[in-house]
């Protein structure tokens, strides 16, 4: 879409894989295994009762395969057309019917949670929301699960909220943020510099997506300390979102391996602040292939990337 723009992303060793094939789903498991990665983290999605996208975790669970640590992630946003330009035009619209849907919500999760393979922390299941804030009064309905966790015999949960600019997870009944600084999102908006000058006006002309320079934005994708909160720093080894959402995309162009490794670097060295049995990092993403976002190799790069995860992880 424009003048050395990587497309496609062509999937290297996984090749074009069906994620409700075990076969596929114990190859993703090895491969991040073998390079040090300890867990994956799956979107999980509930509207109100409904699940959408679940085979895979449901089989997970089944199956008890692969033999490798996860959590779950609540994506709880409404879907809707925005990269397609139609930000109005509801596709799935996240809803909370009130207490007796959230204990459905947590009934479900409990099972996860009790599974050997669920990552915790102390003891306590590590559990994801994708938008805390959208869920209304989260406080009381953070209270209640909780409540209900004690109740079932868990020794507690452990709540992490992601945010797209600093966030203090206490204020709201929260353990831990995580900040993901993508551009285009808020905290943004006050240095918005695509590229070059030029892409801007082509953009203008002929439709471009906007375009972000890898090397100038990843000092910038990663939340800083700040005392009394803690928060897992999640890095991002590329992105271009554009194969879906065409010149409505971003793009962050340029990105390398060794580029990712200061990056990730730097976000190790924020892990290492944390307590030692809540080291977490986050990579966003492990397969994201529709954006552009994935650690998996492909034709390009190979294992580059995950050799960098390895690299950096031993020394």
């Amino acid at each position: 879409m424009f003048p050395g723009h990587y497309q496609p992303h062509v999937p290297a060793d996984l090749g074009f894989y069906d994620l409700r094939l075990a076969e596929s789903r114990a190859a993703q498991a090895e491969l991040a295994k073998s390079y040090g990665l300890e867990g994956f983290c799956y979107y999980h999605y509930w509207f109100g009762g409904r699940r959408i996208l679940e085979r895979p975790v449901n089989e997970i669970l089944d199956s008890h395969e692969p033999n490798f640590p996860f959590c779950l992630c609540w994506a709880n946003h409404s879907w809707n057309s925005i990269w397609q330009g139609s930000p109005d035009k509801i596709l799935i619209e996240q809803n909370y019917p009130g207490m007796d849907d959230h204990k459905a919500h947590f009934d479900f999760l409990l099972r996860a949670f009790k599974d050997p393979r669920y990552i915790k922390t102390d003891g306590k299941p590590v559990f994801v929301i994708f938008r805390p804030m959208e869920i209304p009064n989260v406080r009381e309905v953070v209270e209640f699960w909780r409540k209900l966790a004690a109740q079932s015999g868990l020794d507690g949960l452990h709540l992490v909220g992601i945010a797209t600019s600093e966030w203090n997870p206490q204020e709201y009944g929260f353990d831990a943020s995580i900040v993901q600084k993508l551009p285009g999102l808020r905290g943004w908006v006050s240095w918005r510099t695509p590229l070059k000058r030029l892409m801007q006006t082509y953009q203008k002309i002929r439709g471009y997506p906007t375009i972000y320079s890898y090397a100038k934005v990843f000092p910038m994708l990663l939340s800083s300390s700040v005392s009394g909160i803690e928060n897992y720093p999640s890095v991002i080894p590329n992105w271009d979102n554009t194969p879906r959402s065409g010149k409505r995309g971003l793009v962050l162009h340029g990105s390398t391996p060794e580029l990712f490794r200061r990056h990730f670097r730097d976000a190790i060295e924020l892990a290492q602040k944390l307590p030692d049995d809540r080291k977490f990092l986050f990579i966003k993403s492990w397969n994201e292939w529709a954006e552009g976002n994935h650690l998996e190799p492909d034709l390009k790069w190979g294992h580059d990337y995950l050799k960098i995860v390895a690299e950096e992880l031993a020394s």
